[in-house]
Order: C-alpha cells, then structure tokens, then sequence
C-alpha cells in the first residue's frame, strides 16, 4: 500500500503465506457479514424511527447480503477440496457455480431496486418524509458498503476469485442502495419526491449489466473458457525464452475457479535424449507455474518436430517389429552380440536408425557399408549411422 492511511486495511487484507484460499476467502467474508449485520440492524432500528420505509427497505437489503455471505464461505470451502479420485482436478468449479449463482442474484437485486423505483414514480403520494437522522444512517451506510466492497475486491483480484469480485460487487449493490435513499430522503424533503427513482432505475441497469457479465463469465468457465488472449500471448513468449524449446503450438487454458490449467505441445530438438526432454518440459512447467501464480497444472506434450505440419509417424511399426526387420536384412544372427544400443528416431513419417557397436565389432561384421546397404531394402527407414563404441 502507497497511501498514508492505508495501515488498517493492509492489516485486514494481508494474506500470510501458510493461509490456505479458503481461510482467505472465510475471513473476507465473515468481516463483510459483521458489518453487514450490524448496519442491516441500524437501518431497520432508525428507519422505523424515522418513519422511512426506504430505510427499513434498504436494511432488509442488507440482511440479504447475508445469505450470499454464508454461499460464498460455502462454496468456497467445498471448493479448497483436494483432488480426489472422482475429482482429480480439484473442486473449484463450486466458486464458479457459485459465481454465477451470485451474478444472477445482482440481476435479480438490480431489477427490484428499478421496480420499486417506478413504482415510486407511479404513487408520489405515498412518499413520507423522514427525519434528518434517517439520512446520517444512509450516508453511514454508503460508506461502510463502500469500504466492504474495496476491500474484498482488493483481495479477490489478489486470489484471482471471481467468485469474491461478484460478492464484493453484491456489497456495492448495497451502498448504491443506500445512495439511493440518500437522494430520495434529500429530495422528499426537499418536495422532489422522483429525484431517487429516476436515479435508481439508471444505477438498477448499471447493477443488471455487471451481474449478466460476471454470470456469463463464470458460465464460459464451465465451458472451458481460455484465458484472455493478451495473457496467453505473455505465456507463449515467456515459454519461448527458455534455452532448448524451439517452438510452442497447440499451447490450450482452461479456467476452474481462481486457478488456470494448461497444456501445449513443446517442440525440441529431434534428437534429443527421453531425459533431456523431460528436463526441458519439468523446466518449462516449474516456470510457468512460478512465474503466473493462477496456473494450477501445467501438461507438457514434448514434440521432436512441428507435428502440425510434418508427415505423421504414428502408423510405423513399434520398436519389436524394426528390430526384427532389421535382423532379417542383415541376416547374419552374429550381429546381435556385437550390437550395444539401438535407437530409433521416428521423425517425418520415416525412421532414422543409430547403432552403436561394441569397439571389436568389425572384426566380426564385414564392413559398415555392407551393413547400411541391406537396410536401404526396408522402405521405412530414412537412414542407417553406426558408430562404434570407445575401447
């Protein structure tokens, strides 16, 4: 935190390294839940008091922010569940049902603030005016809800949750609500009874229009949404950087509450080592998952040349039936003792053969040419190099 007086809040939303999401989000809300009770009580007390329906309407507002406080704690610690056998990646798709379940009740808050406000426009008449202490309470309110709103949206983008953006954004409603039977208190008493009505209805569509986004956003999530394109891009290239990888394709995200999976094919060099391989794909997983923290898991399918476009290997024969062939071309059975390590490079829809021979072989095998000459009769392989190996 920059600002001077900004120590409280950085004492309310600092999250030490051993919290869990769970607890992070628990606290948030519960803090939310307490301020939410005491002023859902105030209001009710002084708007009955005061003879303000607006007031005592907008208290049971906040009562109701309860109830999508104890979904969200809910939802989120179903959703903090490891992976299981039936869920092997994890269980947060409850934050995004959650999510949407949260987006459609600010669509449903958002039309019932425009409702009443018509109805008001329609029965002026019925309008009472309040006292001066019904406005302070408001004015409180407005403040409180706005300061529960910055602080949980400040620890939902921290946590990468949407679900605690949509809740923070319910606790906005609740503060608009609240301005709203500030300009309808101040303009009932001041003999323009329709200033709060023509201003709700326009705050109402405002409140539709972020529920309706934040509902259809967890709803692409449940589809398997990607990441936006911008952030995609900034993982291609970091991924890029890494000494070894020539190239990225098929590089796919998919969103599951606050957290990212992702896989993408890694192409290397051809004739790279299994080993060498797999430490370049450990690489570039333990890179991406430190250097992007919402990446929860990172499939790495290692490519030894751009299978997008090269001749497809996947119909040659297995290892048993090249060696076989191989044996029967050369036909001399000796052979096989002199022979150290095979290896095979399927690459562009033919195999290349590397043999490596024991240091005396050729005392035994006429000469190499011999050798490469009889596997030019099967049509798959691409080429024959021998080496020997060191005395």
């Amino acid at each position: 935190m920059t600002h001077s007086h900004g120590h409280n809040h950085q004492a309310f939303e600092e999250i030490e390294p051993s919290d869990s999401r769970y607890q992070v989000i628990r606290r948030v809300t519960l803090i939310g839940s307490v301020l939410d009770t005491v002023l859902a009580v105030i209001k009710v007390v002084v708007g009955y008091m005061a003879n303000s329906q607006a007031l005592i309407a907008d208290g049971i507002h906040s009562f109701s922010d309860l109830v999508t406080d104890v979904m969200v704690i809910v939802a989120a610690k179903h959703g903090s569940q490891d992976a299981d056998e039936k869920h092997p990646y994890g269980h947060g798709r409850f934050e995004t049902i959650a999510t949407v379940i949260l987006g459609i009740t600010l669509i449903g808050v958002a039309f019932g603030i425009a409702w009443e406000a018509f109805d008001r426009l329609l029965h002026p008449e019925e309008q009472v005016v309040p006292g001066a202490l019904a406005i302070i309470v408001a004015l409180v309110s407005v403040f409180s809800k706005e300061w529960i709103y910055r602080y949980t949206m400040r620890v939902a983008v921290k946590i990468h949750s949407d679900m605690l953006k949509a809740n923070a954004w319910h606790s906005r409603t609740d503060a608009i609500s609240s301005i709203i039977v500030v300009v309808g208190l101040g303009g009932t008493m001041a003999g323009l009874p329709y200033l709060d009505a023509i201003a709700a209805i326009g705050v109402g569509m405002m409140i539709a229009m972020i529920g309706w986004q934040l509902a259809m956003k967890s709803v692409h999530e449940l589809v398997d949404s990607a990441l936006d394109v911008e952030r995609v891009k900034v993982i291609r290239e970091m991924i890029l950087e890494i000494d070894g990888v020539n190239r990225v394709h098929e590089l796919r995200t998919r969103k599951m509450g606050g957290e990212v999976l992702m896989d993408l094919h890694l192409e290397v060099g051809s004739h790279l080592s299994v080993s060498e391989g797999h430490y370049l794909s450990e690489c570039v997983r333990k890179r991406v998952e430190k250097e992007f923290d919402e990446v929860l898991d990172v499939l790495v399918h290692i490519d030894p040349e751009n299978d997008e476009k090269d001749k497809p290997s996947s119909e040659l024969p297995t290892r048993n039936e090249v060696e076989q062939r191989l044996y029967e071309v050369w036909g001399d059975e000796g052979i096989r003792e002199q022979i150290e390590r095979i290896t095979l490079h399927y690459l562009s829809g033919s195999i290349e053969v590397e043999l490596l021979l024991k240091p005396d072989a050729m005392d035994t095998i006429s000469t190499k040419q011999e050798l490469i000459d009889k596997t030019e009769a099967i049509e798959w392989v691409e080429s024959l190099n021998i080496h020997l190996e060191a005395p």
